[in-house]
């Protein structure tokens, strides 16, 4: 009978050790298992579930190295006593959660979900060849403390490659490596914000950013977004006082524009005067379809007023969770001490075979691959709205990114088309959901990543209009 505490779907793309790696962390958030309990001697786990041993190894080396698991040699491997002394809630909080959205569809997302990239185009066979090679011949390094600040080689290549491609010149002990992107925002506001301390915030913006700010005590001037990008003079005149700003200029989240070259160079005017940061989330800035990919905001940054957030989510798989910060230099120091004082949830497995990835040349291969590849899905779902939908929809079809938007006609309401598509199992988002001051047009939004051919666009278009007709 298969061990009810690992449940594994081979046919999602997150690996099966990091599967197994979140199953036994769930199970111990939730107290399934105590700690003190033993668990299953890594051979007869490995039988029990048809896997090589080593892939039980790699997850098990990970727990062990996040203090879950201790090995007592011939006595096994048991759960940590020391967990019973930590609250249940932080190991609630640490054990990864289901959201609704993930729940659908046979690899665990619904079609149309944002975000999520193609995960039938990721060279699997590779990854898990770079992983196993480092599980065999790293494997003492699994067990000591990891650097909090992230794996040294992993720094020196996030820095090679945002030098080639963003135009960042960064040095290694610049970068940060952190378990996601919210994690980067929220570590910025620990380190460098006090409560209460205002943001300008694009209008729409990203809303896991807004939830992110506000729990973290910032207080939010919602600055509208046009053609160009964020309106600097909107936020001169509204709250010239802001210790902050978020943005995404790259591919503005979630209309898609980019933010031109006077608003770019009077934000970071504004920031040098005013002794501001300017935090740029780059997301999706890999993804260009029209030209070559824009330098990023910081590559401008002469007065060391802008940190950069990056993350390998989007463009490898979400079950990887890395993110990265690109800090200047003033504030190197100030987030060190601060790292130093926190758990680091970036098992050092995961980030030494994203260092080979990188290095060996099968990342930039990815990206060729991918941008090609989307340019592609993303006209065929674009041919396929506006044959079944004509001028119910209007799609504004913008240079990069991983999702379209498309504009409703007039008496639509997008929360109405997100509520009916959701209980059809499709994955849209409103726009409104996205705006903070309520106004505006009304739109929805689709990630077309995974809709692999013209036909199964077709179909999911014909499956949304079924669902938005009540």
């Amino acid at each position: 009978m298969a061990n009810p505490i690992v449940q594994l779907d081979r046919s999602q793309i997150t690996p099966l050790f990091l599967q197994i790696y979140q199953r036994f962390r769930q199970a111990i958030a939730e107290g399934r298992l105590k700690p003190g309990d033993r668990v299953p001697p890594m051979r007869n786990l490995a039988t029990e579930l048809n896997l090589a041993r080593g892939t039980i190894e790699a997850a098990y080396q990970m727990l062990i190295s996040e203090g879950y698991l201790l090995p007592r040699g011939p006595a096994g491997t048991i759960v940590s006593p020391q967990l019973a002394h930590q609250r249940p809630r932080s190991l609630a909080a640490a054990a990864p959660s289901v959201l609704p959205a993930q729940q659908g569809g046979p690899r665990g997302f619904l079609p149309f979900q944002m975000g999520m990239p193609a995960l039938d185009a990721f060279p699997q066979s590779i990854w898990a060849r770079l992983l196993n090679r480092r599980q065999r011949e790293d494997g003492t390094a699994t067990l000591i403390y990891p650097d909090p600040q992230g794996y040294l080689a992993l720094r020196e290549a996030i820095a090679a490659y945002l030098g080639v491609s963003r135009g960042i010149a960064c040095t290694p002990e610049q970068v940060f490596i952190c378990p996601g992107y919210r994690t980067a925002l929220a570590r910025i506001c620990q380190v460098l914000m006090l409560p209460g301390e205002p943001w300008w915030f694009e209008d729409p913006g990203y809303f896991h950013a807004k939830d992110c700010l506000l729990a973290s005590g910032a207080t939010l001037a919602p600055i509208p977004v046009d053609t160009e990008g964020l309106d600097v003079e909107v936020g001169l005149r509204q709250r010239p006082d802001a210790r902050f700003a978020l943005v995404t200029p790259s591919h503005q989240s979630p209309l898609g524009v980019s933010l031109s070259l006077p608003r770019r160079l009077a934000l970071l005017d504004w920031a040098n005067r005013q002794q501001a940061w300017v935090v740029e989330d780059d997301y999706d800035s890999e993804y260009r379809y029209v030209s070559r990919p824009l330098p990023a905001l910081k590559s401008l940054d002469d007065g060391g007023r802008v940190l950069y957030i990056g993350s390998f989510s989007k463009v490898l798989f979400p079950g990887l969770r890395l993110a990265y910060l690109v800090l200047p230099q003033a504030v190197q120091a100030q987030f060190l001490a601060e790292t130093i004082h926190r758990p680091h949830d970036c098992p050092y497995l995961l980030q030494a075979t994203l260092t080979d990835f990188m290095t060996q040349g099968h990342f930039s291969r990815h990206l060729r691959k991918m941008r090609n590849l989307y340019a592609q899905r993303r006209e065929y779902l674009c041919q396929a709205l506006k044959e079944v939908f004509g001028k119910q929809l209007r799609v504004d079809l913008q240079a990069g990114g991983m999702h379209l938007l498309a504009f409703l006609a007039a008496g639509e309401t997008d929360k109405v088309w997100a509520d009916r598509a959701l209980k059809a199992g499709l994955s849209i988002q409103a726009l409104s959901d996205w705006r903070q001051s309520g106004a505006g047009e009304q739109g929805i939004m689709l990630g077309f990543t995974n809709v692999a051919s013209p036909t199964q666009a077709q179909r999911l278009a014909e499956r949304l209009r079924t669902a938005v007709q009540g």
